[in-house]
């Protein structure tokens, strides 16, 4: 499957009063545009465009005869400005929240000329735009699914970002010490445990265990740039989609959770659809068993497929 990067160029002022020019690029995947029922696709944190393909961070999800079958749908998914991935970078990013990204993605699918999606699927941060999204437009699909995600930022979640923002300021390997954080918010102790069992690496004098967590701050730190990972950590820290909205969201809601995830914990995610269900009957809830926490929902691709596929 080859796709390629395409641009929006959009002028946007954010709610800070900044005036910005964006270069919003995204990708398509599958049936060209207007010939098949749309789905955006809202990447997380260390995530792009690339969602398909040999080299697509959900390609297990999305493509030919998988579950979001490419050749059956248009799949379409923005960068979220200044991630980097299209080398377009932002430095006052404390300028963005979430709300202004949704407003961005809008614009995007506005120039698009896009009026109605099948469906909305976001991941983590992508998620919790998504929820954004809806909130703002609240007939804007007709199905939302959101995984492993909240429509805010809960104040555990707030302070691991909080430990990530001090990280990120530091002098010495920012980006590194910020990821090995982060890797243990993403996993559970069982998770490590299980599969480290305190293994000795003779060679490099370390446990297992640490040499995978400088593993993936060395992989992180060569693929992106501290600008890029301060302004989506920052992003995490603030979602806050507008609550009071939210039971007018026309759309079926289909809200999955990881029973083990330490960020964004099962037990918010079902009092938000407790809370939900008691206004809106079109929502309804999932929960993924793992023991690998947050990061299951790019593990756990049996039971999400399974979920998604009684859904689309």
């Amino acid at each position: 499957m080859k796709t390629e990067l395409n641009y929006i160029n959009l002028s946007y002022q954010t709610y800070s009063q900044k005036e910005y020019h964006i270069p919003l690029s995204y990708e398509l995947f599958g049936k060209a545009l207007f010939t098949a029922p749309i789905i955006l696709i809202n990447h997380a944190l260390t995530g792009n465009s690339k969602v398909s393909g040999e080299k697509g961070w959900w390609k297990h999800l999305i493509g030919e005869d998988q579950v979001i079958d490419t050749k059956k749908y248009t799949v379409l998914c923005f960068n979220i400005p200044g991630n980097g991935y299209d080398h377009f970078l932002i430095e006052d990013y404390e300028d963005f929240t979430p709300s202004d990204i949704a407003n961005i993605f809008l614009q995007g699918l506005e120039a698009l000329h896009i009026k109605k999606l099948y469906a909305v699927i976001g991941g983590s941060l992508g998620g919790g735009i998504a929820w954004e999204m809806l909130a703002k437009q609240p007939d804007l699909a007709e199905i939302f699914i959101p995984i492993a995600c909240d429509y805010r930022t809960h104040d555990w979640l707030h302070a691991q970002c909080l430990v990530q923002k001090f990280l990120l300021n530091d002098k010495d390997e920012p980006l590194q010490k910020a990821r090995i954080h982060a890797m243990l918010c993403y996993r559970t102790p069982q998770s490590l445990n299980d599969r480290f069992q305190n293994q000795y690496n003779q060679e490099k004098q370390r446990l297992e265990s640490e040499d995978w967590l400088i593993y993936h701050g060395n992989a992180l730190n060569e693929r992106f740039s501290l600008k890029a990972y301060k302004l989506m950590n920052h992003l995490l820290m603030n979602i806050n989609a507008d609550k009071t909205t939210l039971e007018n969201l026309q759309a079926r809601m289909h809200m999955i959770s990881v029973d083990t995830d330490l960020f964004f914990p099962a037990s918010e995610i079902r009092m938000c659809f407790e809370n939900l269900k008691e206004k809106n009957k079109n929502v309804s809830y999932h929960e993924i068993q793992s023991i690998h926490g947050h990061d299951a929902f790019l593990m756990e691709y049996k039971q999400l497929n399974n979920i998604i596929k009684n859904i689309l």
